[in-house]
């Protein structure tokens, strides 16, 4: 709960902890501009200054401005080169005047010691921001002197000490994240009093979508709007899981031929190449590569110029929204006419894809514009090239490429495609950039000058090629760790199934009966047997005084207790189940004649902890004289406490997934060590499933105020030939008669259980069954 956390309290200190870091931060890089412009540029001097800038605020505009002069760059990648050597021996060094340092690939942010001492005050506990050792403590704990009381109470104080700590230090990174990493009106804006999620491809806001971990309650404490409580996960699958739930999968597509290698692996799918109807033409011309995003913006006006003039449809494809609306306003500025199909256009695409082939026209389209669509070409098009392609930057990925490129040269038709990148592009800053931009410098680079050689075209395509192989990398490994998952889900949901359908119910609660009795049976295997203490387990778990003798007890072996015990069980709860149906069905019998227009009614049941409502149809519960009744308690008890573990479980599978990646130090295989946690933890999530199913519908009884009003309804049962009488008054005060009685439950009041009395006297299994049939209990009811 959001009102729970200390994000507002801790929030003072993460705002003088970033206010300090950016003032050292201005510092070092002043001081890295004096060095380096007196030759000191080694990693002792400017290169340090300025390395330890990039390390702790790498967003700064002032340090993005500097690295963009001619050799700069190199100064920083010839200092982080030797700081990330020898498995990043010296890298302390660097950090030690730092507050915190920032990893923007990886998304992380971390305190320094230095930052731990700027955050906690003066008198303050100088361990307040740091964790306990609990295993060395706990084991100093185990040899002090003093009793077993004293020392119990010592591990207590340590374990709240160490929770607490926890969610202290966890409230604290996440704060230091939306501090750093996340920007206003770029991650996400602040509308009508809320944090909204702005979808980075798209440029749309997500509503309903909220960050988990609580990084989205530390946003909504920096923007000082309303913290609301975490999100929590119900259910997850992955998109390949989904699909492998599939029978059969195929599909066509003009650019599936880059993804073969991912088809086969994960879906076994092969990859067929189908020859084109009529052999291309189109001329794909080799990358044109500027130094900056400005000259090759002004090279690409002057390219769509050109072919404008000459006759040419143009289709200008753009990575995102920001770079379409540029380009459109540097047109319009041009004064040449164009459309532009983006996410805010989506709904004009039919009219501006019928226009684009027109000679002359310019249509500026994102990446997720105009697939699957033909452009056809007006009248003199072909004559004049064909429609031509103008790609203005290199997407990470061939396949988008390779659509954009798609849309000219179709059916034989000419066109031509030609793509512009520059070195400041996300791409090439990422991949290769240094060795080019050498180049240019050695070339004597003037302002507008480009690159443009099939040898530079194909290392841009390794670079694609390597980014994606490492998105493959990420999915394969993802998929991995959900296999594991998977096999769970398959048996959660194939219960949840049975819970909810009906079918094979029974042998699912018969099953959680056996494994309950086994597991309390083994409670007491190879220790000195306490029957006193069975008696009050069973009785607390269960809610019945077991059969079992004294004797008996001090003889049997697990296996026979677990076997004894599930058959007491057993009888117990068809006994409690007839007269629970004896309790309730008069109850609903006298709701249908007082208000037949009632369909159906909520009735509460409580174990004495726990309250559940279930909902049951009236009608179909009286004609089945209480069977429909039995079997809805049966399932919705179910269904419910299975997706109460679930839930839980899923919640813990996601703290082991990030707990067991400190698994790499110790060169071990994090994978191997989540599965045998997974298992572990399922195995544990199974066990107290079944315990609190067959616990809850060994207990479940009506809410003690709400047996009161049963007994009431027992007594008006006896005396039918008065409620007939009374039956012209119960109609002629219409349908709100039945609300003026307490024949119906209140969701408000206090759940309470009902004490445990037996209104019969105890049948055994041996006994003749009071049916009167003449067979024994156990092979008549008692089945």
């Amino acid at each position: 709960r959001g009102d729970e956390q200390e994000f507002h309290a801790l929030k003072p200190r993460i705002e003088a902890l970033v206010a300090t870091q950016r003032k050292t931060i201005n510092g070092f890089l002043v001081e890295a501009k004096k060095q380096i412009a007196a030759g000191k540029d080694d990693k002792e001097n400017g290169g340090l200054s300025l390395f330890r800038a990039y390390r702790g605020l790498p967003k700064n505009s002032s340090l993005i401005k500097f690295l963009s002069e001619p050799g700069m760059r190199q100064v920083l990648q010839k200092t982080e080169n030797y700081f990330l050597g020898e498995q990043l021996k010296h890298m302390p060094f660097a950090d030690s005047e730092l507050f915190f340092t920032i990893d923007e690939k990886n998304n992380q942010v971390d305190l320094t010691d230095k930052g731990l001492q700027l955050i906690t005050k003066s008198g303050e506990d100088e361990k307040f921001f740091i964790l306990p050792d609990i295993a060395t403590e706990l084991s100093a704990i185990e040899k002090m002197e003093g009793s077993d009381e004293e020392r119990a109470k010592q591990k207590d104080a340590l374990l709240q000490e160490y929770s607490i700590k926890t969610e202290r230090i966890h409230t604290l990174q996440q704060l230091l994240k939306a501090y750093t990493l996340f920007e206003k009106d770029n991650e996400y804006v602040v509308m009508e009093g809320k944090v909204k999620i702005v979808d980075e491809q798209t440029g749309r806001i997500m509503d309903g979508r909220r960050y988990s971990d609580g990084l989205h309650q530390a946003i909504e404490a920096k923007e000082n709007v309303d913290v609301e409580a975490a999100t929590q996960t119900f259910a997850t699958v992955t998109l390949q899981n989904f699909f492998r739930m599939y029978h059969k999968l195929s599909g066509m597509t003009g650019t599936a031929e880059t993804e073969a290698a991912e088809l086969y692996e994960i879906y076994k799918l092969e990859v067929t190449a189908i020859p084109t109807n009529v052999p291309i033409i189109r001329d794909d011309r080799d990358d044109k590569v500027y130094k900056t995003k400005r000259e090759k913006y002004r090279a690409v006006i002057e390219e769509i110029v050109s072919l404008s003039n000459g006759g040419q449809p143009v289709l200008v494809g753009t990575t995102n929204v920001e770079v379409s609306e540029l380009l459109s306003r540097m047109l319009t500025q041009a004064k040449i006419k164009h459309n532009v199909l983006n996410a805010k256009q989506h709904g004009k695409e039919a009219q501006i894809v019928a226009e684009a082939g027109q000679p002359g026209n310019v249509t500026i389209a994102t990446n997720m514009a105009g697939r699957g669509t033909d452009i056809k070409l007006g009248v003199g098009v072909k004559e004049a090239g064909g429609l031509a392609i103008v790609g203005t930057e290199r997407h990470e990925s061939r396949r988008v490429d390779r659509q954009l490129r798609g849309r000219a040269g179709r059916q034989g038709d000419p066109g031509s495609s030609q793509f512009f990148v520059s070195l400041e592009d996300d791409l090439m800053r990422l991949f290769g950039s240094e060795r080019l931009s050498n180049v240019m410098d050695k070339l004597g680079h003037k302002d507008g000058d480009m690159i443009q050689h099939s040898m530079i075209s194909k290392s841009i395509e390794r670079a694609q090629k390597k980014v994606e192989e490492n998105n493959f990398g990420i999915r394969k490994r993802l998929l991995e760790y959900d296999d594991v998952m998977n096999s769970q889900r398959e048996v959660i949901y194939a219960r949840r199934k049975n819970a909810l359908l009906g079918q094979r119910l029974s042998i699912d609660l018969d099953n959680a009966f056996y494994d309950s009795a086994q597991v309390m049976a083994s409670a007491f295997e190879g220790k000195e047997k306490d029957y006193e203490f069975f008696k009050l387990q069973v009785a607390k778990e269960f809610s019945f005084d077991p059969e079992i003798t004294k004797e008996e007890f001090a003889k049997m072996s697990a296996a026979d207790l677990s076997e004894k015990l599930y058959q007491e069980l057993n009888d117990f709860y068809y006994r409690k189940k007839q007269n629970l149906n004896e309790s309730i069905l008069p109850v609903l019998k006298q709701m249908q004649i007082r208000n037949s227009k009632i369909d159906k009614v909520a009735i509460p049941f409580t174990d004495g902890n726990k309250g559940m409502q279930v909902v049951v149809g009236l009608e179909s519960a009286i004609e089945s004289e209480g069977a429909e009744l039995l079997d809805s308690v049966e399932k919705q008890i179910t269904l419910g406490l299975i997706d109460d573990g679930w839930k839980v479980h899923l919640r813990q599978m996601d703290e082991t997934k990030t707990s067991v990646q400190l698994a790499s130090y110790e060169q071990k295989d994090p994978l191997l060590i989540y599965k045998f946690e997974a298992f572990e933890l399922f195995k544990t999530m199974i066990s107290d499933t079944n315990k609190s199913i067959v616990s809850f519908l060994s207990r479940a009884g009506i809410p003690a105020e709400d047996q009161q009003d049963i007994n009431a309804a027992r007594e008006r049962k006896t005396d039918m030939s008065k409620m007939q009488n009374n039956k012209a008054e119960i109609d002629a005060a219409g349908d709100d008669y039945a609300a003026n009685e307490n024949d119906y439950f209140d969701p408000g009041t206090q759940v309470k259980q009902a004490p445990i009395v037996r209104d019969e006297p105890k049948i055994g299994r041996n006994d003749q069954c009071p049916c009167g049939s003449g067979k024994k209990y156990k092979q008549c009811h008692g089945k």
